[in-house]
């Protein structure tokens, strides 16, 4: 595993949410929805996950942003490392707390 962050309840839920659909690129105020975490919280988190290669970002196309007349999002998704080690916390977690994600209540769902 590499080595990385803290595996804070927080950032466990940042990878759970990113788990969902590991493919898809969600932007930051999505994910903040999901988590229930306020973005001044949730934007570290995902630096410290790109820093350790578990996470990407990256910039939409301007004239997506544009056309909306919204400001430009950062995407972020799980690399394929990211995905494999989100995998193995999160089921260490479940395992550890006897609680399974598929039963818990997901905030803002």
């Amino acid at each position: 595993m590499v080595a990385g962050p803290r595996m804070t309840p927080q950032t466990i839920e940042v990878l759970r949410a990113l788990l969902d659909d590991p493919a898809t690129p969600r932007y930051g105020l999505d994910i903040a929805r999901q988590t229930g975490l306020k973005t001044g919280t949730l934007h570290p988190i995902l630096a410290r996950l790109q820093r350790i290669g578990l996470v990407e970002s990256f910039w939409e196309d301007p004239a997506e942003h544009e056309d909306q007349g919204r400001p430009r999002r950062r995407y972020y998704r799980l690399t394929g490392l990211g995905a494999a080690q989100a995998h193995q916390v999160v089921a260490r977690t479940e395992a550890s707390t006897g609680r399974l994600s598929a039963l818990r209540p997901r905030l803002g769902h």
